[in-house]
């Protein structure tokens, strides 16, 4: 995910302080990973050296002034082209499962226990985020289904792993 580009469209719908930044970017999308505040601070005086926000007012506070943003013309345009830019698919053709797999089965280890601890694992995984959808509000939901879905994908490549898995042996360890 683009912080900068995440920063700039809550700035979009009004200006606001970096605190502020950070709460509505928390609530929104990092009930797993929230930002530090450091981060938004450096990534707005990133966005602000690149003329893609402007300091709007400054207003006295606990600590140091809090500096109010707002964005640029040219941080919308950012945005938009941001928004209108499709994201590359991950093919994950690099996985570390398989790697560990092969590995597994390299050094003469048990690659169906491997597979079955693995299999629990996303099972466990999936439990949580089901409970986690259905107590959750839309947004929740869907940022769960997400997750699910690849889940569900990566099971499948268990399944089809675990039924390939003596062929597999056979061109490893040959």
């Amino acid at each position: 995910m683009s912080i900068g580009h995440t920063l700039l469209g809550l700035l979009e719908t009004g200006p606001r302080h970096g605190y502020d930044l950070k709460r509505a970017f928390d609530e929104r999308f990092g009930q797993d990973k929230p930002l530090h505040y450091g981060q938004v601070y450096s990534t707005m005086s990133r966005l602000l050296k690149n003329g893609l926000v402007e300091v709007e007012g400054r207003e006295p506070g606990e600590g140091p002034e809090r500096k109010r943003y707002a964005i640029t013309d040219a941080g919308v345009t950012d945005v938009q082209e941001w928004l209108a830019t499709p994201e590359k698919p991950e093919p994950y053709l690099h996985s570390t499962l398989y790697t560990k797999l092969v590995l597994a089965l390299l050094t003469g280890r048990d690659g169906a226990a491997l597979l079955d601890t693995q299999r629990a694992e996303h099972l466990r995984l999936m439990r949580e985020l089901t409970r986690r959808k259905t107590g959750g509000d839309l947004a929740d939901q869907l940022i769960c289904d997400h997750a699910l879905f690849h889940l569900e994908a990566d099971l499948r490549w268990l399944e089809t792993a675990a039924a390939r898995l003596e062929a597999l042996r056979s061109q490893v360890c040959d």
